[in-house]
C-alpha cells in the first residue's frame, strides 16, 4: 500500500511537469497555478514524512505554510531558509494568475516553475532519506 506522503510527492511531481508543458505552451498564468500546487503538494508529503498531518484531514494553504516553514525549516532543520518564502511567493503568482486581472508575465511564470522546481527536488531528496 502507498503511503500518503508518497501520494502527495507524486501528485507534486505531476503538478511540476504539468507546469513545466504549460510554460512551454505560453501558458503563463496555468503554469503559475500548476507550480504552487507542485509546492503545496511537496510541503504537505514533507510534513506527513514527520508524521503531522492535518487537524480534520483538511490541508489549509495557511497551515501547511505555516508548519512547513515552523516545524521542517526553523525547529527541525530538515529544508534550507531558502525555502521559506516559496509557498507564499508561488501563491501570490497563482493568485494573480486565477483571480486577478491581468496575466502572469512570461518571467513571473518562469520565476515560480523554477521556484518549484528547486522545492521538489529538495522534498524529493529528503524523502529518499526517509526510507
Amino acid at each position: 500500500m502507498e503511503r500518503d506522503a508518497d501520494v502527495y510527492l507524486s501528485k507534486a511531481i505531476e503538478s511540476l511537469e504539468i507546469a513545466e508543458i504549460a510554460f512551454a505552451n505560453g501558458r503563463y498564468n496555468s503554469c503559475a497555478n500548476r507550480s504552487y500546487y507542485a509546492c503545496f503538494q511537496a510541503a504537505i508529503a514533507a510534513l506527513l514524512d514527520v508524521g503531522i498531518r492535518a487537524s480534520g484531514g483538511e490541508w489549509g494553504h495557511d497551515f501547511v505554510q505555516a508548519q512547513f516553514s515552523r516545524q521542517l525549516i526553523n525547529r527541525r532543520k530538515r529544508f534550507s531558509g531558502s525555502l521559506r518564502q516559496v509557498l507564499p511567493d508561488n501563491q501570490a503568482v497563482r493568485d494573480v494568475g486565477d483571480y486577478g486581472t491581468k496575466h502572469v508575465s512570461e518571467t513571473e511564470a518562469g520565476r515560480a516553475l523554477r521556484k518549484a522546481q528547486s522545492f521538489v527536488a529538495a522534498v524529493q531528496q529528503r524523502s529518499k532519506t526517509n526510507r
